[in-house]
């Protein structure tokens, strides 16, 4: 079997599994209802953020903190003009609004690279978050914002819908033009420009496309959370915890942060609910050992497992 055989054997067979669990996700709210639905709307906001991270940061290197901006950026979208307009266009809204805030932000903080990117965009959550807030007391005389609520099973099939969208998004971008500069970025930046690879704008674009996503899962999230505030929508902890679950779930293959944020998702719920005080001890403590002896996240484990189990076979034989 020649590898351009074994390649398209392996497309259908993952394509077929693909739609096979889109299929079954799409009927949970029919054979599964009651909490389901809003542990999966939970499950799928977490993946949307961890696989728009790995668009732009898994291939480039560059370690973005920027997610919780953006999906803040869609929920207080959802906030404001939610009651006005009819939903499909406010999440249309609250991910153009991020992609437009990443195009900006992209444009002025791309050229800057290694530590110096990360603590910029880790600072442009804080900015967001203190500024808005200062806005609100002292413009606005409130502090938060009700949101318009919709049904569990609207959240549910919008941000399904979104995850499909970005699957398809992340293929495309990895199999095009586009995903070949952006590994070219990745290792070696200078040597991409020196071939002709317009490095900027691939950066400032894909960072743009990334932070959409974000921004319409924020948009669905809001009306699901009923109530917002700066420290509700620009909390620290939506841009470290899809890194953390890209890490665990492992980078190197699109699946990998599904695995790692489905996983951990589903962890933080049993803990929180089961206990409340030891939740961020128990969940740290699994964080650290996880990254100390899952280096490569589980898909590498998996990976490594299946080759020793291969050989075995092939000894055998």
């Amino acid at each position: 079997m020649d590898i351009t055989t074994f390649t398209s054997k392996r497309f259908l067979i993952s394509g077929s599994i693909i739609i096979v669990i889109l299929i079954l996700l799409a009927f949970v709210p029919l054979y599964a209802p009651g909490y389901t639905p809003v542990l999966l709307s939970s499950i799928l906001m977490y993946i949307i953020l961890a696989v728009s991270w790995l668009v732009f940061s898994g291939p480039t290197g560059y370690m973005s903190l920027a997610p919780a901006a953006f999906f803040g950026v869609g929920l207080y979208a959802s906030a404001i003009i939610g009651k006005a307009l009819p939903f499909a266009i406010v999440v249309g809204i609250g991910g153009l609004a991020s992609f437009c805030l990443a195009l900006l932000v992209g444009a002025l903080t791309l050229r800057l690279r290694g530590i110096y990117f990360a603590i910029f965009t880790f600072g442009l959550v804080m900015l967001m978050a203190h500024s808005l807030l200062f806005w609100e007391l002292h413009v606005t005389g409130t502090r938060g914002r009700f949101v318009m609520v919709m049904g569990y099973n609207t959240v549910y099939y919008y941000m399904l819908g979104i995850f499909v969208l970005l699957l398809i998004t992340s293929y495309l971008i990895k199999h095009s033009k586009y995903g070949l500069a952006l590994q070219s970025i990745g290792q070696e930046e200078d040597a991409a420009a020196h071939t002709g690879v317009n490095v900027t704008m691939v950066k400032v674009t894909t960072f743009a496309i990334s932070a959409f996503f974000m921004g319409a899962a924020g948009a669905v999230m809001a009306t699901k959370w009923t109530y917002i505030d700066p420290f509700i929508a620009f909390n620290p902890f939506y841009s470290f915890m899809p890194v953390v679950m890209a890490m665990f779930g492992g980078m190197g293959q699109l699946y990998g942060p599904i695995i790692g944020a489905a996983i951990l998702t589903y962890l933080e719920e049993i803990l929180i609910t089961r206990f409340a005080e030891l939740y961020m001890l128990i969940f740290g403590a699994i964080l650290v050992i996880a990254i100390l002896y899952l280096p490569d996240g589980l898909v590498g484990l998996i990976q490594k497992l299946w080759k020793r189990i291969s050989g075995r076979k092939h000894a055998h034989t």
